[in-house]
């Protein structure tokens, strides 16, 4: 990671819809948003240490592809599948999958955004079988569909549960406790 000029840490850069040239220093991330148009892509630092990543947003349409490409170009290794809830934003949900190159020491996150009101994202089961469980958890928990997936079905809370709670707009509940005056478990 030494070797490539990159742009100052949190600054994005959007690849224009009428520009299908990578507009990034770092080769490896070039050659994953290379033939993609209305590609953002942001740098940032870690806190703990002088490492960088770049996390790639691409629309709905490119995702599968996109991921495709990252892990064919060297990104080859799953970490973990995310869902966000970005309440009062349009598109309202993030989905993200985070990669590593470990023959590059690089790590790429492409996300995507999605409407409250159809918030469906295609399978990367196909492209990473690990994505699996953590799909099914995004379902589950923020309401994210995701067609193709070989089990989609709730993975933490039980089948007749009504609702996701992970989203914003989903009332917080209560369980009632009841505590025994003078107990000495307090």
């Amino acid at each position: 990671m030494a070797d490539h000029k990159s742009a100052p840490a949190d600054e994005a850069t959007v690849v224009p819809e009428s520009s299908a040239t990578p507009t990034t220093d770092n080769e490896l991330v070039a050659s994953v948003i290379d033939g993609f148009e209305g590609v953002t892509v942001t740098e940032h630092a870690l806190a703990s240490s002088a490492a960088v990543y770049h996390q790639v947003a691409v629309s709905v349409d490119h995702w599968v592809s996109a991921v495709t490409k990252a892990k064919n170009v060297g990104f080859d290794s799953f970490v973990d599948l995310y869902a966000v809830d970005h309440f009062a934003q349009a598109p309202r949900f993030e989905v993200g999958v985070n990669l590593i190159s470990m023959a590059h020491n690089q790590r790429i996150i492409i996300s995507t955004r999605v409407p409250y009101d159809d918030p469906t994202v295609p399978t990367l089961t196909g492209v990473f079988v690990g994505a699996n469980f953590y799909e099914r958890e995004a379902y589950d928990l923020i309401g994210i569909d995701f067609p193709g997936h070989p089990d989609l079905t709730r993975i933490l809370l039980p089948d007749e549960w009504v609702g996701h709670p992970l989203r914003k707009d989903s009332s917080v509940g209560s369980i009632p406790v009841q505590f025994k005056a003078g107990s000495v478990d307090l």
